[in-house]
């Protein structure tokens, strides 16, 4: 036996001592293409998290067949009790409703002298793969049964499939109808409650209604297809579906989109709308979209680490402005599932050496400030530890034999930059605030402030340039929203630490100067210099913006400013009209120019707008 099977063993044999009868333990079967949600397939049931049976035990020939849940895991297992050598047990799985399904997943037979078996556990839902499972428990003893299919209903709170469209806190058409055959076919939203139904008019006798429901915006739909199909009765002209829910967070699937469709009686052929996210308001719908690119078993977003920190300070704040409490676990799962070391190319073109530390300083930095909005969200310790770690690794690269002081860029000390001693200075601020009795902390924090007013990184006109030359002057480099915004923010929370008001001051004229100047804003919206004519952004440039605003709305705390608060709705308000498609996607460039580009890290950007606006 190997030692691994030998574990695998181990770990069962202790649940399964504690049953009425002995039962004997599972072989993994072959099976479909394994799906990793918040662990993977053909996890041992002794580690899940809860035990729940959904759905009534089946009887086959006397024996016992029963389908396990554990929701905190989103797992399912199947057992077979009171039977006898042969007898065997399974999992099937849909993608489709029962369609089609994965079949005989975890099978496994009752060997001589005992009397059940189980399997082992596998997902309910793919999240990462943007699909919503059924999954359900079959046994063969002497024939051939299985229980019900579990979870058929997606329920968002107390907002499930099948409500009356009677019940609705609203009626919202987001997108216009379709016709077919001089029929109207429209598309309904419950915009608070994030429900959809659709609506047949004009129309005669068995003509047809239905919802498509997509969980990757509208690319595939078979979990959701034909959804409260109904036909137009005699005597009528309309009818409507019920409603359908578009957010599944037992399954951790959000944002899913939808659309009516409808069928003319004597033809073939169908005409649907337009997909439609709903929004139950603007920073809720922008959290939802950018959710759906999270990978729930790797805990990040892909592709982008120093981004991946960022997008999570966003849902973190979107969280404590509404009081939400929707994606807390999102805050646990990636800081447990990227604490440890990763080689180069796992999370970042560098290797990650533990605690979110690699040879790019500032990269380490901003998880240190996703875990300081962590700790003021959840005032869980750990976090706060993780960020006074980090800070603690930054600290090492302050040098004041190169330019009297600033924090190096990179490990290769090649580099005294902008956003790296921004950073500093917000972190240093921070950890003095929440660190009782420190004096630590709040010493470096001035020592780095007195730095940065005399390094040159801010110009004449106050606005910071990306950093500095060998010479120790500004390098005159291109004036950069974040390096701008985390200015703001350190020395508006330096402030609010000493009373100072030089620091208010010094906050005050570097969003005095972002607002009116060329190179940060045109019309009155935030504008990079790669938001300008045919540039494009690259993929660290997609999120500064969001981060400016992050800081500029703690100045208009800090001040009570109408011009600072205007400025943000202005954003906000730009987004939302220019910027947005029907699914709630949101671009680079806020002004809704073109060329746009849009992907999970505009969405987080302009995510961090939103919720700025929302909590003026």
């Amino acid at each position: 036996m190997s030692a691994r099977r030998h574990r695998m063993l181990g770990g069962l044999l202790a649940l399964v001592i504690t049953l009425a009868d002995l039962v004997a333990l599972p072989t993994a079967a072959h099976a479909a293409t394994q799906v990793c949600a918040l662990a993977c397939d053909t996890l041992d049931p002794s580690k899940a998290q809860r035990e729940t049976f959904p759905v009534p035990d089946r009887d086959i020939n006397g024996r016992v067949l029963r389908l396990h849940v554990s929701d905190p895991d989103d797992m399912a297992w199947a057992s077979i009790d009171n039977g006898v050598t042969g007898d065997s047990v399974w999992l099937d799985r849909s993608w489709d409703r029962g369609a089609t399904w994965e079949p005989l997943l975890g099978k496994a037979s009752i060997p001589g002298t005992w009397t059940g078996t189980r399997t082992l556990m596998y997902n309910i839902t793919d999240p990462q793969g943007h699909r919503r499972g059924w999954i359900r428990a079959c046994g063969d003893a002497a024939g051939v049964t299985c229980t019900d299919w579990t979870y058929p209903t997606v329920c968002d709170g107390t907002s499930c499939d099948g409500a009356d469209p009677a019940t609705a806190t609203g009626d919202d058409t987001p997108v216009p109808s379709t016709t077919l055959y001089g029929r109207t076919i429209s598309l309904h939203v419950d915009q608070r409650n994030s429900m959809a139904w659709g609506v047949i008019e004009n129309g005669g006798a068995g003509d047809e209604i239905w919802l498509d429901r997509s969980w990757d915006e509208g690319a595939t739909w078979p979990e959701g297809s034909s959804l409260g199909r109904t036909a137009v009765p005699s005597g009528s002209a309309s009818t409507r579906t019920a409603m359908f829910a578009t957010r599944d967070p037992r399954g951790l699937l959000f944002g899913g989109a939808v659309r009516a469709c409808g069928r003319e009686a004597s033809h073939n052929e169908g005409s649907c709308t337009a997909w439609v996210r709903p929004a139950p308001t603007r920073a809720r719908a922008a959290a939802d979209a950018l959710m759906a690119s999270y990978d729930p078993y790797e805990g990040w977003w892909h592709s982008s680490w120093w981004n991946s920190a960022a997008a999570l300070t966003a849902v973190i704040d979107f969280a404590e402005r509404t009081g939400r409490h929707d994606y807390d676990w999102v805050i646990a799962r990636t800081f447990e599932q990227n604490r440890g070391v990763f080689a180069a190319g796992a999370r970042s073109s560098d290797p990650v050496e533990g605690d979110f530390i690699s040879r790019a300083v500032d990269d380490a930095a901003w998880w240190a400030v996703a875990w300081v909005a962590a700790y003021d969200h959840t005032h869980e310790q750990r976090y706060l530890d993780e960020a006074v770690t980090i800070t603690d690794y930054v600290q090492q690269f302050w040098d004041t034999g190169t330019c009297g002081g600033g924090v190096w860029w990179d490990r290769e000390r090649t580099y005294k930059n902008a956003v790296t001693n921004g950073l500093y200075l917000w972190l240093t601020t921070s950890l003095h605030q929440r660190i009782a009795g420190d004096t630590v902390w709040g010493a470096r924090a001035t020592t780095a402030a007195d730095w940065y007013l005399s390094s040159g990184l801010i110009d004449s006109a106050g606005l910071v340039n990306d950093g500095l030359t060998s010479g120790c002057a500004n390098n005159g480099q291109t004036v950069w929203s974040y390096n701008q915004g985390l200015a703001i923010g350190a020395f508006t929370q330096l402030w609010r630490s000493t009373g100072e008001t030089r620091y208010l001051d010094t906050a005050r004229r570097l969003a005095d100067a972002a607002l009116a100047a060329p190179a940060l804003t045109r019309d009155g919206v935030l504008t990079e210099s790669c938001d300008t004519g045919t540039s494009t952004c690259d993929d660290n440039q997609k999120q500064f913006k969001g981060i400016f605003v992050r800081h500029l709305a703690d100045l208009a705390d800090a001040t009570g400013s109408t011009v600072y608060r205007a400025y943000v709705q202005k954003q906000a308000d730009s987004i939302w009209t220019a910027d947005r498609d029907s699914l709630n996607r949101l671009g680079e460039r806020w002004s809704g120019s073109t060329p746009n580009q849009l992907d999970w890290r505009t969405q987080a950007g302009a995510l961090q707008a939103l919720t700025a606006a929302d909590g003026l």
